[in-house]
């Protein structure tokens, strides 16, 4: 869940999530969308993969990356029981 939150603090990796959102983008199409080197864009990309908020698939040449939204609803259920909007483990037993 760490690694979750660190790979979310950063707003670069928080915009290749939303782009994300839309479906699976090639690493190309990722980096076309910064200003910045491909080192850079692929150090954002992995630290999303260890993660576990992206997965990648092989294509050819290329490697598209897919948002893993499991990850992503397990982060918001934490945050919603930390925030008490959540269901809490006793009111699931009921």
């Amino acid at each position: 869940m760490n690694s979750l939150f660190k790979a979310l603090s950063h707003p670069v990796r928080r915009r290749i999530i939303a782009m994300l959102r839309s479906g699976p983008l090639s690493s190309g199409d990722i980096a076309a969308a910064f200003d910045m080197s491909w080192p850079t864009v692929t150090g954002h990309l992995n630290a999303l993969k260890e993660a576990e908020l992206v997965s990648t698939e092989r294509e050819g040449q290329s490697i598209r990356y897919r948002l893993e939204i499991s990850a992503v609803e397990e982060a918001l259920a934490f945050l919603m029981d930390l925030s008490g909007t959540g269901k809490t483990d006793e009111e699931e037993t009921r």
